[in-house]
């Protein structure tokens, strides 16, 4: 069942730029900024109350971030629901034919099971489920 919303996803060219920019912005302390490797990203996740600020910068050339950023520029590329019950809303979703890009879980940046809505259903944005 979704409990609310988790966070949402920014995605960018200068993830150093623009977290420094948002928090002065609204006040906030400057995140640490980690680095995947192996998912070739850098990742910070600003709190602002329950939803955080993800903005993720691809470390590659033609990486889905990267791709995203050279289309649309520094901008929202997802937001993701918080779910108690990632299966059962999955196999739900399924029933109803909503177009899925993971039909079953998988692990996230964060360490949590998650899955995402092919962007087919909004005309362009993916939507992740996410455990708590």
């Amino acid at each position: 069942m979704i409990k609310g919303i988790g966070h949402i996803a920014l995605a960018v060219r200068d993830i150093e730029g623009v977290a420094a920019a948002l928090c002065r912005t609204i006040g906030l302390p400057l995140p640490p900024i980690k680095t995947f490797p192996e998912r070739r990203m850098k990742v910070a996740l600003v709190e602002v109350g329950p939803v955080q600020l993800e903005s993720l910068e691809d470390l590659s050339e033609t990486g889905m971030i990267a791709r995203h950023v050279a289309a649309h520029g520094n901008s929202i590329h997802h937001f993701c629901l918080i779910t108690d019950a990632i299966d059962a809303d999955l196999q739900e979703l399924k029933q109803r034919e909503v177009p899925l890009m993971d039909p079953v879980p998988r692990e996230g940046l964060r360490g949590k099971r998650i899955a995402f809505i092919s962007p087919e259903l909004l005309k362009g944005i993916p939507i992740e489920l996410s455990d708590p």
